[in-house]
């Protein structure tokens, strides 16, 4: 591990460097930037690879840093460094593989673009910072690489600027996010101040380390929140607005405004990821306090809030969105309730299916021309068999269908924790009802775009090709293989991020409490299932498209949906509006207010400046000018003594000389 520690610096590098080299580039050189920007990823991937090795049991050592002085201020110093441990380790090679193969697709579905060179500059940068904050063994240099990863999505998300949706929905990311992080710069701040130092671990000194966390817990605030407590909430602000937790959640759907491939790297390997990497990352100091208790709850709710608005809307990349934010739901609620390895094995398993999602989402909008509404959709399964094959296997795996799948493996192990958490059992019924409406709404989603007659209007085409089908048989390859590393009878996963080996025991998966609750999650999915098939199979085989069903059942209750429950309404007419009144208010303020008050001061000062300058002629000038002429005229007198003529002065020195004489001669006398 020591050996790898020392090169683990250029898997951000890398494709940092293919920005930086893409951004110099011709429109023209499509190819060239591609090649850089998948060769980059390349290469991060084999380094990823190579630390993952490193930290394979029996492993020397439990994680390996390398720390140094980046800035010097009196007698103290400021630390960055970088760290391999288990969990940085598996999160480099889900980041750099899932990334790498979406660069691949991406050749594909964005080839048309004119602006393709531009593209591969700002993924090249996203993935940098993502694998930037991998890295870090230092909560600043964290938060430089969180802010790139926000830089970014502002970029990618608005990379079609003319639309203007497109670009409302950048700048919404980009400030949603910007309030959490505000949190996150608070609590960095408070951190350091208390702890003194933001270097996670440094040989016993680090704060995540025993000494700084038992410092941190023996102190309180109002209240008697303990500072680690109050630490660790303002920490997950910032992880719940990267997150799209509720309430920062609203920028998430919108983000879907981007490229699909875009869509895809936010949602699989990056933006939303880093929040729940920070949670796990910083989990020493939220371990034990109130706010791992915040986080599950939030991570339940918005589990439940999110699969509910799936349900009613129409876009094929929106219905994904709520539905990452769903899942995330289950990750935070996971490290809530179970740890780390409950959370991050979601997490990766997520990150497959979803990425999965997403590129068989943009094969079909592919396919349908760039059609996103899944109502104009229809009949694709025979026209784009691979594409349907691959999507089937990414929604069995999110909606957690038993055995098969990994995402009911990762889900599973959620719920379980959730069932034995000690404070409440409210989540572990929330998490069965948002696994209910995730069954649901995929099949709504699944009739009305392969099943059914297809749509004239959309005129769907063939097959997408390989560079596109080959990431999606890769995807779902490993959206069914990757559940294998955690189940009851072989937990790998757990044992490999704790550092041990994992014993092989399925006496497990026949155990009554395993048997129990895969009964339980199959019933609620077939039910789910069954009752999306009865709405919808009927709907989805006439042309053209009728009212949604469900719709027709319940209007009130689906408008509220398809309106998003009005956050945005009620965000518009509270603190958007606040704020808009605010910045009248201050416009008023440096016109009326301030604006006079300059007007006021200037006119004074001119009124006083016209009085000076009066005054000055009148006296200090005239007199000055009297005194002038004075010494002028007196000037002119003795002007006359020195005409330069030397007869002149010999003549006057002559006079002078006998009159001095005469004076002497009339003395004697």
């Amino acid at each position: 591990m020591q050996s790898i520690i020392k090169l683990l610096w250029l898997i951000p590098v890398l494709p940092l460097a293919a920005a930086g080299v893409g951004a110099l580039l011709k429109r023209e050189r499509r190819r060239a930037s591609a090649l850089l920007a998948i060769g980059a990823m390349t290469g991060s991937l084999v380094l990823s690879l190579a630390a993952f090795v490193a930290t394979l049991p029996p492993a020397d050592l439990p994680r390996a840093v390398c720390n140094f002085d980046w800035l010097d201020f009196g007698t103290a110093s400021l630390q960055l460094g970088w760290l391999l441990d288990p969990l940085a380790a598996v999160m480099l090679v889900m980041v750099s593989f899932v990334s790498l193969l979406i660069f691949v697709y991406s050749t594909g579905y964005m080839a048309s673009d004119e602006n393709f060179t531009r593209f591969f500059c700002f993924m090249s940068l996203f993935a940098a910072a993502m694998l930037g904050i991998l890295i870090a063994n230092s909560l600043l240099l964290l938060f430089a690489c969180w802010e790139l990863v926000g830089l970014s999505s502002y970029l990618l998300i608005g990379f079609w600027y003319q639309k203007p949706a497109a670009a409302a929905a950048a700048k919404k990311a980009f400030i949603t996010t910007r309030i959490g992080d505000i949190g996150l710069l608070i609590g960095m701040l408070w951190l350091y101040a208390r702890a003194g130092t933001l270097v996670f671990y440094d040989r016993g000194h680090g704060c995540l380390e025993q000494s700084a966390l038992s410092q941190l817990a023996g102190q309180t605030i109002l209240g008697g929140m303990t500072i680690s407590t109050a630490i660790s909430l303002l920490i997950f602000c910032g992880a719940a607005g990267k997150s799209g937790q509720v309430p920062l959640h609203v920028w998430l759907p919108d983000a879907m405004e981007g490229p699909t491939p875009v869509s895809a790297l936010i949602h699989a390997a990056t933006m939303v990821a880093a929040g729940i990497y920070l949670v796990a990352r910083v989990y020493p100091l939220m371990d034990g306090t109130a706010a791992l208790e915040a986080v599950t709850w939030v991570g339940a709710i918005t589990a439940v809030f999110a699969a509910a608005i799936a349900v009613a809307q129409n876009d094929i990349k929106r219905i994904l969105a709520y539905s990452t934010v769903s899942q995330l739901g289950y990750m935070m609620m996971g490290l809530g309730v179970g740890g780390v390895a409950v959370g991050m094995f979601h997490l990766i398993t997520h990150a497959f299916f979803k990425a999965l999602l997403f590129l068989g989402a943009g094969s079909v909008i592919f396919g349908c021309h760039h059609e996103q509404d899944i109502r104009q959709m229809g009949g694709l399964r025979k026209l784009m068999p691979l594409t349907f094959a691959a999507y089937a296997i990414g929604m069995m795996a999110l909606c957690g269908v038993p055995l098969a799948f990994s995402g009911f493996w990762s889900k599973d192990a959620i719920l379980t924790a959730a069932r034995q958490w000690s404070v409440s059992s409210v989540p572990f019924y929330l998490g069965m009802t948002g696994m209910f409406l995730t069954a649901f709404y995929m099949t709504r989603q699944m009739f009305y775009v392969f099943f059914g007659r297809s749509n004239p209007a959309a005129r769907p085409a063939p097959e997408s090709p390989a560079v596109m089908t080959i990431p999606l048989m890769v995807l779902a390859a490993l959206a069914v293989l990757a559940g294998l590393l955690g189940t009851p009878a072989w937990p790998w996963f757990d044992a490999y991020l704790k550092g041990g080996p994992a014993s092989v025991d399925f006496s497990k998966l026949v155990s009554g409490r395993q048997i129990a609750m895969t009964l339980l999650s199959a019933t609620v999915i077939a039910t789910a299932m069954a009752f999306g098939v009865r709405l919808y199979r009927a709907t989805a085989a006439q042309a053209p498209r009728p009212a949604d069903p469900l719709e027709a059942k319940l209007p009130f209750v689906f408008a509220c949906l398809r309106r998003k429950l009005f956050f945005d309404e009620i965000y518009d007419a509270t603190f958007v509006r606040l704020n808009r009144k605010f910045a009248q208010l201050a416009n008023w303020m440096d016109h009326a207010i301030w604006g006079g008050l300059v007007a006021l001061a200037s006119k004074l000062a001119v009124a006083l400046a016209r009085r000076n300058s009066a005054f000055d002629e009148r006296a200090f000038n005239a007199r000055f000018d009297a005194t002038c002429d004075g010494l002028k005229a007196g000037g002119k007198i003795l002007t006359r003594w020195q005409s330069g003529q030397a007869q002149r002065y010999l003549r006057v020195i002559g006079l002078a000389f006998c009159a001095l004489l005469l004076l002497m001669v009339w003395g004697c006398k």
